[in-house]
């Protein structure tokens, strides 16, 4: 059952639109419940997620299955320290034979780009990204060319391995919308990937292409349409701001988070409201998606990082001083 993208006030179809979207792609990504929530609710939110996670975990798949339930298009840049801007966003090439220059996109232009550790590029490339995701429309020779939508940046990047990365820019970060953490899954659930990976079937194929086609891009288009309709209440919204700027005053922060993440927050929890089936949001969506929006978008001090201490510690300390409004 697609969504009616008619219906825009019909907040209790579009939370069991969602949940059938989430159950769909539950089906291939086991175990990693959390991580597909937060990839959902970006995509809902017109936003983009930061992936950290080690190899094999399922990211890759996760992308192939988001876009296999909507008829999306996606593509997959490997980023390499040797990759160039233009291989990103594309170039213009003279034709020989009509004597004039000819554009080639590149794999930006798709619905759902995987840009596979990104951290491995250098800071020029990992630039290129800078524009389409923020304005939606690359520049080529001068000229602008809008990407399709919806469109929607996830990227890797493996937090054990350092040899050979390169941090990613201030201005990179705070282009994600969130940054989620994708950890090993429980036992029960690596044995029920393995038994699927491996029960009659040759090689470890992926097998996105089997899931049920739930939505077209156009209801997913309706759906964030949806999502900008939630009511914020005043009091609810001070409170994503009140977090946002204590970690710009904290102790141990060294640097807090700017005015875009309160936005990129009140605009994640709207999302999260309309995977709930809510029309509303409460004081609990925001507390709820504060660590992977901010987590990013902070830096501690070096005393608190000689001592272990990680953002999301920080951030749960943060969290627990600041009172939520009762509404």
């Amino acid at each position: 059952m697609a969504f009616d993208s008619e219906q825009h006030g019909d907040f209790a179809a579009a939370g069991r639109q969602t949940s059938e979207l989430l159950n769909e792609i539950g089906k291939v990504v086991i175990g990693q419940d959390e991580v597909v929530r937060q990839v959902l609710i970006c995509l809902l939110a017109g936003g983009h997620v930061l992936i950290e996670g080690v190899p094999g975990l399922g990211k890759t798949l996760l992308v192939r299955a988001l876009a296999q339930c909507f008829g999306g298009e996606t593509r997959r840049i490997q980023f390499t320290p040797d990759l160039m801007p233009s291989d990103v966003t594309g170039h213009a090439i003279f034709n020989m034979q009509q004597q004039s220059f000819e554009v080639r996109k590149g794999p930006v232009f798709t619905n759902l780009l995987l840009a596979d550790e990104i951290n491995r590029a250098p800071a020029k490339t990992q630039a290129a990204l800078l524009e389409v995701m923020q304005e939606r429309q690359v520049t080529i020779e001068g000229e602008s060319y809008p990407v399709s939508e919806p469109f929607m940046v996830l990227a890797t990047q493996n937090p054990i391995e350092q040899d050979g990365t390169y941090p990613l820019p201030e201005a990179q970060l705070d282009r994600f919308m969130m940054k989620t953490l994708m950890d090993y899954p429980s036992e029960s659930a690596e044995n029920e990937i393995v038994y699927e990976r491996t029960h009659k079937r040759i090689g470890d194929d992926l097998q996105a292409d089997e899931l049920e086609q739930d939505l077209q891009k156009e209801d997913v288009m309706a759906l964030r349409e949806i999502c900008a309709l939630v009511t914020v209440d005043e009091a609810v919204l001070g409170y994503a701001v009140r977090i946002t700027r204590e970690t710009r005053s904290r102790v141990g922060m060294l640097q807090g988070a700017s005015p875009r993440a309160s936005i990129a927050l009140v605009r994640a929890a709207r999302a999260n409201a309309v995977l709930e089936g809510r029309h509303f949001v409460t004081p609990d969506d925001v507390k709820q998606l504060a660590k992977p929006v901010l987590r990013h978008r902070i830096h501690l001090t070096p005393d608190l990082e000689i001592e272990g201490t990680t953002p999301d510690r920080v951030l749960d300390e943060l969290l627990d001083a600041v009172d939520a409004p009762r509404i």
